[in-house]
């Protein structure tokens, strides 16, 4: 493929919007140290990234997903299961969690703290 556009890639990626983001994306990626999935043949990361994106060798959802979770400034954090917390609080605590929110949410920050401080010992 001596010469790509827009037209090449169109057919992969429905929005032409989507596709620029997406190839600016996955250049940026290959300028940052990423192994581009097909050979260079002397081509800049732009119309590297746009040869892969025809020739499919990357995914349009791996490059949509890498490219939010580029764009995201926080970071999920799932809250403990009823399982996860009892193991965290211990046997003896979980009577005090029956008696009030209040004691149970400084028991479970408590307890989130010191596994969060031996994690990092």
């Amino acid at each position: 493929m001596a010469r790509v556009t827009v037209e090449d890639c169109i057919d992969k990626v429905s929005n032409r919007f989507e596709l620029v983001l997406i190839a600016a994306h996955r250049a940026r990626m290959i300028s940052g140290g990423i192994e581009p999935s097909i050979d260079r043949d002397n081509d800049k990361n732009p119309v590297l990234a746009l040869r892969e994106i025809a020739l499919e060798t990357v995914t349009f959802d791996e490059l949509m997903e890498s490219t939010i979770e580029s764009q995201q400034r926080q970071i999920e954090i799932d809250e403990p299961d009823d399982e996860d917390l009892t193991l965290l609080i211990g046997e003896g605590q979980r009577d005090k969690e029956a008696n009030s929110d209040e004691t149970a949410n400084e028991d479970l920050l408590r307890a989130l703290m010191d596994a969060q401080s031996s994690e990092e010992k």
